[in-house]
């Protein structure tokens, strides 16, 4: 049980910082070549790529794969809309509950065998 929850952490975690990453690019492109949030961001995804790492020892990259980069895509557009003040469209929000739904039946397969 411990485990389950330590690994849930790392995948957490790995989203969050990637998210973060997405959000300080955008943030940080049209700007000048060098800048704090080009930095951060380049920061944030070597974080993000050192948890992915470690979900990989644990997880098939069947599981892992789509579980964090689906979280990560569904996380960065809620970070688009509240912190870049983007507009979700519908369809988009559909998508959304569409993976919420993909994301499930995959992490559920792999608990359930």
């Amino acid at each position: 049980m411990f485990s389950q929850l330590f690994f849930g952490l790392l995948i957490l975690i790995s989203v969050t910082c990637n998210t973060f990453a997405q959000t300080l690019l955008k943030l940080g492109s049209g700007q000048s070549p060098v800048n704090i949030y080009l930095l951060g961001g380049i920061t944030a995804y070597g974080i993000s790529t050192i948890f992915y790492i470690l979900v990989l020892g644990k997880f098939n990259l069947s599981v892992a794969y789509p579980v964090v980069i689906g979280l990560t895509i569904i996380a960065t557009t809620f970070s688009g809309a509240w912190i870049l003040n983007e507009k979700i469209s519908t369809s988009q929000w559909l998508g959304i509950g569409l993976m919420l739904s993909a994301i499930f039946a995959i992490a559920f397969g792999k608990i359930t065998k």
